[in-house]
């Protein structure tokens, strides 16, 4: 592992000053990169511990934004701003061009080697940058297993690894064989990992807040989904040393 440097950055999207987290490792070289998205509460401490471990590996990573700064504890008002959203493709594309501008921004970012990884509402934008035909190496998932407009999931150019939890009614199995049906229709380079026994957001750590029904951690897997995202990014953005 390496020392890293980290930095709040502010930048405009959908409407909000967004408030995203920037993590660098030591050194003057440019490095691959990888932005990564939180699920449908916000960007909290989960996401920007997983941004640092990524620079501690030698990538420059975005922790991003979707609610100008704003970390929902009631579950109803998360829904109220999430929903509308996943409902847009547009909107969620805006979102993601609008980190990935800041990422590509940055002198250390390698801006032909860059991968997108999300949880829940943040994997659902990973996927519709990849359906808008960006350029990335490798496109992770967990938890949101979103379909697209037609055709569009064949503009995917890269890798797509998603996982879920078996017993995830958010993403239930008639989600989960929508999603696969359309990778395998689209041609895409895709895998699917569903952790057995595993609820909605079973990779974040409890919080003590009211959460929707389905939602709970489980331990075990959120270390595996973990390992599984690292095995993804070994694969396809690999860290020269």
């Amino acid at each position: 592992m390496t020392t890293i440097t980290t930095r709040t950055v502010t930048y405009p999207a959908d409407g909000l000053m967004m408030v995203g987290h920037l993590a660098i490792p030591s050194g003057t070289g440019r490095r691959p990169a990888v932005l990564l998205g939180p699920e449908g509460p916000g960007l909290n401490d989960v996401q920007r511990d997983r941004a640092d471990a990524l620079a501690e590996l030698g990538y420059v990573a975005l922790a991003f934004d979707l609610h100008g700064g704003h970390w929902f504890t009631d579950p109803q008002e998360m829904l109220a701003r999430v929903m509308p959203l996943l409902a847009d493709p547009g909107r969620m594309r805006a979102i993601g061009h609008a980190a990935l501008d800041v990422l590509r921004g940055e002198p250390r970012t390698d801006p032909g080697r860059i991968a997108a990884i999300g949880y829940g509402t943040g994997g659902a934008i990973a996927l519709e940058l990849g359906r808008d035909g960006v350029d990335l190496r490798a496109i992770g998932t967990v938890n949101g297993l979103t379909t697209g407009e037609p055709g569009e999931t064949a503009r995917i150019r890269c890798p797509v690894w998603a996982g879920v939890g078996s017993e995830d009614p958010i993403m239930p199995p008639a989600q989960r064989e929508a999603f696969t049906a359309e990778m395998q229709a689209a041609g895409v380079d895709w895998r699917l990992v569903v952790y057995g026994g595993a609820l909605h957001a079973f990779h974040h750590p409890p919080v003590d807040q009211t959460v929707l029904p389905g939602v709970g951690h489980h331990p075990r897997h959120a270390e595996r989904a973990w390992r599984d995202v690292l095995g993804l990014l070994a694969e396809c953005l690999p860290v020269a040393r």
